[in-house]
């Protein structure tokens, strides 16, 4: 198919709008970001929408309208609160959704029972759909994925040869798509947020709620009630990895990845290579360069990216909706004191695997090491752990820290005591030496309820007599006791359970797990 490049005059404006009539696809330029156009009507159309795209058919569009007028045969009826938005608001880059009436195919709607609808303010989709004489349904000009088009070439990069025509308007003014409200139910809620931010609809519609899935994934089985709220979207080739830090972290984090992409902003002080998306504190020149920024990534043939995160308020809202599902929900969270926490039940191999991440560039923080520290001689520890464990288990000033281990392990109940002592000082202490990236090695994670601390979980497991063999070595224990230590942990499904990610210390190659395993979360 010939694809042919259109103007915004009259006459160009004229043929887009044939085309459209005719049952044709044309992508045009809103203020948004550049819609790929159909008549709403027509169901063979629409159809050809998703074909051109490779969009899921359950993904529902948005249909465009020229005047205000045009709403009410989409729908069932327009409720008080909507027509306080389309009053206030209309032309806008803003999205209402309503029951809709029996002229809206299932296509259009995804197979819901409901419409969205918009009115673009800008004047160049207008004008087209004035000219087509229908509404027309219309979802980003892109490939299904990939980032939107805020540009005419993007378009001519994704379409050319798949649709009829395309209207080059020139750049989108905002670069992130519409905000979509559905007012179907009882309560407002936000499905998308874009430039109509959640404060600004509050002021005319009162309390007006925003969905989890615009900060979150979608549940399992959920079904998307807006364009936009799929798991990946957005996304460019690379791999893309948000990074949750103030500046100075993210800096230093990011300009230790040799070989990877910066995604920042234009304050930040990266040595890598960078691609800028907008100022620090002004959202709108994030969202307008957004999704150019992201095609570029894969104009530099990128192959991992880390972004800096944006603000979630007000616009920033859009921006950070937008980039979490470029990424598929990959944010690497430096705010919390370790980058990993290493566990697993005793004996089963941890000391390798922190050998290893430390040649990698961690810095390993051996919870069990610390605690030797907190009770050398002159701790006031010593006195809490006498006052629970018997006076004699001092000698000299001195931890007879195996007569403690016989004591604490005997039962469940002496175990959770000893926690509660040695627990707290542990962390604190362990959190003062942390510095990113590093590996907090703690066989007690979980019964210390440090888990939240730490950004990725992985545990070590090993077979039960492997573990036994070598904790008797270790130690220089008996059996007996060995197997007392074994006991007072919980079972190895436990840490399983409860962790991002396992290495099998059982014959298989330990370094290849963490390597993939690193190259999945970092």
């Amino acid at each position: 198919m010939e694809t042919k490049i259109l103007s915004t005059s009259k006459q160009d404006i004229a043929l887009a709008g044939k085309i459209l009539r005719g049952g044709g696809l044309v992508a045009f330029p809103t203020e948004t970001v550049y819609g790929l156009g159909a008549n709403a009507f027509d169901e063979e159309a629409v159809k050809s929408i998703y074909r051109a795209k490779g969009r899921p058919s359950d993904n529902p569009l948005i249909v465009h309208i020229a005047k205000k007028e045009d709403i009410a045969p989409l729908v069932e009826e327009i409720p008080e609160k909507a027509q306080k938005l389309i009053d206030a608001f209309f032309p806008a880059p803003l999205t209402i959704i309503l029951k809709k009436s029996p002229l809206i195919g299932k296509t259009v709607s995804g197979g819901l029972e409901t419409v969205a609808f918009r009115m673009p303010k800008n004047e160049i989709a207008r004008a087209v759909i004035e000219a087509a004489g229908v509404p027309i349904a219309a979802p980003s000009a892109n490939t299904s994925g990939l980032p939107s088009p805020t540009k005419a070439s993007h378009v001519i990069d994704d379409m050319q040869g798949k649709i009829e025509a395309i209207v080059d308007g020139g750049d989108c003014e905002f670069g992130v798509e519409s905000t979509v409200i559905t007012l179907a139910e009882k309560t407002p809620v936000i499905l998308r947020p874009g430039a109509i931010t959640k404060e600004m609809i509050e002021k005319v519609i009162g309390k007006t709620a925003l969905a989890k899935a615009v900060l979150s994934e979608m549940e399992e089985g959920e079904k998307a009630a807006s364009p936009g709220m799929k798991y990946k979207h957005y996304s460019p080739k690379a791999k893309v990895f948000i990074v949750d830090a103030d500046k100075k972290t993210y800096e230093n984090f990011v300009n230790s990845k040799k070989g990877a992409f910066a995604l920042c902003f234009e304050e930040d002080e990266i040595s890598i290579p960078k691609v800028v998306f907008g100022k620090e504190n002004d959202d709108l020149s994030q969202a307008k360069l957004l999704f150019d920024k992201l095609r570029e990534l894969d104009e530099l043939g990128a192959k991992k990216v880390y972004a800096r995160i944006p603000n979630k308020d007000g616009i920033g809202t859009a921006v950070y909706n937008r980039l979490i599902r470029a990424a598929a929900f990959n944010i690497i969270d430096l705010k919390k004191p370790f980058t990993i926490g290493l566990t697993g039940q005793t004996g089963a191999g941890k000391g390798y695997v922190c050998e290893e991440l430390e040649k990698l560039g961690f810095k390993i923080i051996n919870s069990d090491f610390v605690a030797r520290k907190l009770t050398e001689k002159g701790s006031p520890l010593l006195g809490a752990l006498q006052k629970s464990f018997g006076e004699d288990i001092l000698e000299n000033g001195e931890l007879n820290r195996k007569l403690l281990a016989k004591r604490a392990f005997e039962n469940k109940e002496k175990t959770a005591l000893l926690n509660s002592v040695m627990h707290p000082a542990i962390i604190e202490e362990c959190k003062k030496q942390s510095r990113h990236p590093c590996v907090f090695d703690a066989p007690q994670l979980f019964e210390a309820k440090a888990e939240d601390l730490c950004y990725k979980i992985i545990c070590v497991s090993a077979p039960a007599e492997k573990r036994l063999e070598r904790i008797m070595k270790r130690d220089n224990i008996s059996e007996e006791d060995a197997l007392l230590r074994i006991n007072a942990q919980f079972d190895e499904k436990y840490y399983i359970d409860r962790s991002d990610y396992v290495i099998y210390n059982n014959g298989q190659n330990i370094n290849e797990q963490i390597n993939r395993i690193l190259e999945v979360i970092l």
